[in-house]
């Protein structure tokens, strides 16, 4: 049995799109504040930029098990002290940033950030770069292919986020990039239960190979 997400494109961006800021309740006026490209990804998985500590406060609310970390600088100590406050796991991957339109992205770093991703006991997850556009979006639009979304899908939503600095590199990573070996897996099967009983707002379809 396959479980199969199929996406609302035209309803992505209430899904997905940036995160209200939410009113903490005091009535004071003070907002808790998302880091930049905020957004959800899909039941359990969430994706931004680099938080600052005016971000710790909604970091709280959303009760993170982990963060993916995709690039090689050091994380800032005040982050880092913020996690270990929270009992939060750091998992980095130090992906270069690179504007070279030859660029290459190392396959093994996206692959060990889907298995994370994949576990439901690293969840909920936030992954993020420095800007939440070009590392982000190439492990996001890995996972969309791993849920069987269209090309035309997981393009437009890389380029939703990326705006206008959106790279042929990531394209083409994202095109070429082989998730057969992990689809049939076991953290597959888990990942896509996770997402059915969670994922209550969107069709899912299920089909059975023969």
């Amino acid at each position: 049995m396959i479980l199969e997400e199929e996406p609302e494109v035209e309803d992505e961006s209430d899904s997905y799109g940036v995160a209200a800021a939410a009113d903490d309740g005091g009535g004071d006026g003070d907002r808790l504040m998302p880091p930049a490209n905020f957004g959800m990804v899909t039941w359990g998985i969430y994706r931004s930029g680099f938080p600052s500590s005016e971000n710790f406060g909604f970091l709280k609310t959303i009760g993170l098990r982990s963060i993916v970390y995709l690039c090689p600088e050091p994380y800032p100590r005040p982050n880092a002290e913020f996690l270990e406050s929270q009992g939060i796991r750091l998992f980095q991957f130090g992906i270069e940033g690179t504007k070279e339109p030859l660029a290459k992205i190392p396959r093994d770093a996206i692959m060990g950030a889907l298995k994370l991703l994949l576990d439901v006991r690293n969840h909920p997850v936030l992954i993020h770069c420095k800007k939440g556009k070009h590392r982000t979006g190439c492990l996001v639009g890995c996972l969309r292919k791993l849920q069987n979304w269209c090309m035309t899908s997981v393009f437009e939503e890389y380029q939703r986020f990326a705006a206008a600095k959106v790279r042929a590199s990531d394209l083409r990573f994202i095109e070429t990039f082989d998730v057969s070996a992990m689809s049939e897996g076991i953290l597959g099967i888990m990942y896509r239960y996770q997402s059915c009983i969670g994922l209550h707002s969107k069709r899912i379809m299920c089909r059975c190979d023969s």
